[in-house]
């Protein structure tokens, strides 16, 4: 019994707390550490292939110079192209564009201002801020046209009065890296849109799944700090989500300009549309774990559906994520949401306070939202997920019989016929007592 009663007094001493807190921390890092190897190894593939894109692509660029515009030192024109691939991923042929109109805006400025004013210290200084402020009226916005108007402008005021004749090349070395860049990313070496889309979600969908069952496990026990830990790894999901978009918009561009992709198309918008809703899924997940986090702290009754509810919305966004890959039909996705939204209807008729109907709310709004991410309309994904939920209350509050809870109405025609209907009913009871009375006989007669 002495051994016992000091195993159990061990941990709430100060020294065993605080190793047990730094246990935890060590296994975050851990965990953290060891995510952020596997995310950089399923990127290793992607920068491997845009490596090569670049490298290949600058090769034939100056090549390509040398070969067409004559001999000389054309330096912009490989760098045009890698500037066009490795730093515009998704938007290579906007890139090119305004790598040309930015060439244009520096030159005009540029040639305008030396003509105007000469060359010297101050001029260099007032075309450059004169080119990049035209760039960004023409643009509306910062970018790579501002940033070539402005090294152009720089080139034209400094180079351009001890040689001459600048203007030209500039322009075509912008053209054919440009050019070069676009072949490479649309012929030569086109990257599988549906490959980047895979890399990129996997890390997402695993963290989302991963909390939300963290969450789930978290009502069960209710360990409220263990929420609050969901929560700020859910929180934490802005750069997966972000690098996701970057490969959505790469994925676009692959499938639109690279002809032997386009077969991709329809199976590339289906897993794009299902990524767009699961971007919204992961705020409404941040607060089902916020406020299951607060009703755990105060202390609110937690049915076990709801538990149930949560774990079952991860089973569905798992599922989501190997249908799109596989290019199946989703409905496995559609049927955990729906077992989903029965189980929170069932956990809110065995009575909940207020975070705890606030997060049954966010629940059934997430599972809406995934319903939405396996192509249906919002109006029908509101209906299911509202018919699941009302078939779980009503098993255990059976609902009463339709003419009892018919509301009534206060129409100027149901008050017509309510009026209508009383006169009637009185005329018929007067007539009964009328019936039930002997007939009294008049006098004088016989």
């Amino acid at each position: 019994m002495p051994e016992d009663s000091s195993a159990a007094d061990a941990p709430r001493s100060p020294v065993a707390r605080l190793a047990t807190l730094g246990g935890r921390a060590v296994d975050r890092v851990r965990n953290k550490g060891g995510q952020a190897g596997r995310v950089r190894l399923r990127q290793l593939g992607i920068t491997m292939i845009i490596a090569t894109q670049s490298g290949l692509a600058a090769a034939l660029a100056a090549l390509l110079a040398q070969r067409v515009l004559g001999p000389g030192s054309h330096v912009f024109a490989p760098a045009a192209a890698v500037g066009t691939i490795a730093t515009a991923i998704g938007q290579r042929a906007r890139r090119t564009f305004e790598l040309l109109v930015g060439v244009g805006v520096g030159i005009l400025v540029g040639d305008l201002l030396r003509f105007l004013l000469g060359t010297g210290t101050w001029q260099t200084g007032l075309v450059v801020a004169l080119a990049i402020a035209t760039a960004l009226l023409v643009a509306g916005r910062g970018g790579a046209l501002v940033g070539q108007a402005g090294g152009t402008a720089v080139l034209i005021a400094t180079l351009a009065p001890v040689k001459p004749g600048l203007e030209v090349p500039r322009i075509f070395d912008a053209l054919v890296g440009g050019l070069v860049g676009l072949f490479v990313v649309a012929l030569l070496l086109p990257v599988n849109p549906l490959r980047v889309l895979d890399q990129a979600v996997e890390p997402v969908i695993g963290t989302l799944t991963g909390q939300l069952d963290a969450v789930a496990r978290a009502l069960a026990a209710r360990d409220a700090d263990a929420a609050l830990r969901a929560l700020n790894d859910l929180r934490a999901l802005d750069a997966d989500v972000a690098r996701l978009n970057e490969a959505v918009s790469g994925a676009d561009e692959v499938v639109t300009i690279a002809p032997a992709r386009w077969r991709r198309r329809a199976q590339f918008h289906r897993y794009a549309h299902a990524i767009e809703h699961l971007e919204r899924l992961i705020l409404y997940a941040r607060s089902v774990a916020r406020r299951s986090a607060t009703a755990l702290q105060y202390g609110e009754p937690i049915p076990p559906e709801l538990s149930t509810a949560v774990a079952r919305l991860s089973e569905a966004v798992r599922e989501l994520g190997r249908e799109c890959r596989a290019s199946e039909d989703m409905a496995g996705t559609r049927r955990l949401i729906r077992e989903s939204a029965e189980l929170a209807g069932r956990a809110w008729a065995q009575g909940v306070r207020s975070f705890g109907d606030s997060m049954i709310t966010d629940l059934r709004t997430a599972d809406s939202e995934l319903l939405r991410a396996t192509g249906c309309e919002p109006e029908d994904a509101n209906t299911i997920v509202r018919k699941a939920a009302g078939a779980g209350e009503a098993q255990l509050r059976p609902p009463a019989r339709a003419r009892m809870m018919r509301p009534r109405r206060h129409t100027p025609q149901a008050r017509r016929r309510s009026r209508i209907r009383r006169r009637t009913d009185g005329r018929h009871r007067g007539q009964r007592r009328e019936d039930r009375q002997p007939r009294r006989e008049r006098p004088g007669a016989g």
